[in-house]
């Protein structure tokens, strides 16, 4: 069967770099993919997906399905097609409808009328900005698959995360009184100088948080000239870890900072709490799964499980069923850096085609492993369950 699922997904290969090669020329940032949305839809609708366009209350988010049967498992297939601004397609974003669309058809096609299933594939807009995924659970999406897949481009090989980082954002402003600097200084209160207080007191912070945690911050408005004491400055902090229940406890401290520099310089401060990012649950079946069929498959430059990874949406999906991403290596010699001009140079290459025709065979043959044998679907639950109680347990006694 696997064979076949892989020649199907040749016979696509036509279709499916067109539209990746689309997708690239013209890039769209998040929650304006309209171009990648529509020829996305209208390919699974042409080849027999039922689409609903929309969903979560995203005007480019879609949810397709195809059902053979009665009962059996929800496969859930996610993508991405935003592009970052200013850059294009630096993260290989156009590769994923692709892969995703060349296995959906596959498995839709090759499919015995006696292995019942519900393919499913998710468009999730806005990875890179505001979080669309976030977005869709809010609203109530997601709850009609029983495990998540993806694919991802990679410039380090083919492989999966072993984890991703939890991630929180604050926006922090504060507001002081303006005087003049030289003449009656002692009327003003400096909001600049609150937040470099608070920037010192996260450095400090840094000291006393566990190895794992990274904590960055950027000044948004740095307030008025030299000669004039600022009466409002505002900054971005992120901080981050591969565990959400030890990240509140450092997200905490920081407010406290916060609060202590407003107090030291006599300002006000509000801070402002944006959408968290959850650290992904690894399902270590899952992750062998993909692995091996991506041997079968070929892939190129099969590499271990990644330690280092950075934040995603996908992660508060991960957080909440099993799920997991396959990254597949889509660079030749010389890669280039993620989220790059050079890397979206590098898009419509031999390596990146390549790249959408093996994430297809890899998650066709997964899905497949999932609805053709009830067991494995079990074993990959259970460890999902495993994985997160065991990382509770052990947040619990630190």
């Amino acid at each position: 069967m696997k064979r076949r699922l892989f020649e199907r997904v040749e016979e696509q290969a036509p279709q499916l770099l067109e539209l990746a090669d689309y997708i690239c020329d013209h890039p769209e940032v998040g929650l304006s993919e309209y171009k990648a949305c529509m020829a996305i839809t209208s390919r699974l609708q042409k080849n027999g997906f039922s689409v609903e366009l929309g969903v979560g209350g995203l005007p480019t988010a879609f949810r397709a399905q195809w059902k053979i049967g009665e009962g059996g498992p929800r496969i859930g297939l996610l993508c991405e097609y935003d592009a970052l601004e200013g850059i294009g397609h630096g993260c290989g974003h156009h590769l994923q409808a692709p892969a995703i669309m060349g296995a959906a058809i596959a498995l839709k096609d090759c499919l015995e009328v006696q292995t019942p299933c519900t393919l499913v594939v998710y468009g999730t807009p806005a990875e890179e900005t505001a979080g669309g995924k976030v977005m869709m659970l809010e609203e109530g999406c997601f709850q009609d698959i029983d495990v998540a897949l993806m694919m991802h481009a990679s410039s380090t090989g083919t492989g999966v995360d072993r984890h991703t980082m939890a991630l929180t954002t604050l926006s922090v402003e504060y507001q002081g009184k303006s005087a003049h600097a030289a003449i009656r200084p002692e009327e003003g209160r400096s909001a600049l100088d609150a937040l470099l207080l608070a920037f010192h007191g996260i450095e400090c912070l840094r000291e006393h948080v566990p190895d794992e945690v990274r904590i960055h911050y950027a000044i948004t408005d740095g307030g008025m000239p030299a000669n004039a004491v600022p009466a409002h400055a505002a900054a971005q902090i992120i901080a981050r870890s591969y565990s959400r229940p030890q990240l509140e406890q450092v997200v905490a401290r920081i407010e406290k900072i916060l609060e202590g520099a407003a107090l030291m310089t006599e300002t006000s401060y509000t801070a402002k709490r944006g959408r968290d990012l959850h650290n992904s649950i690894p399902v270590s079946a899952l992750h062998t799964l993909l692995m091996d069929n991506a041997a079968l498959a070929g892939a190129p430059k099969l590499a271990p499980p990644r330690e280092k990874a950075g934040s995603t949406d996908f992660g508060n999906l991960c957080y909440l069923m099993p799920g997991a991403c396959i990254r597949v290596s889509s660079d030749g010699d010389h890669p280039a850096p993620g989220h790059s001009r050079e890397a979206a140079a590098q898009g419509k290459s031999q390596e990146s085609h390549d790249a959408v025709l093996y994430g297809a065979k890899i998650l066709a043959a997964t899905a497949y492993d999932l609805i053709s044998r009830p067991e494995t679907m079990t074993v990959v639950q259970r460890d999902f369950l495993y994985a997160k109680g065991g990382a509770a347990l052990a947040e619990g006694n630190q």
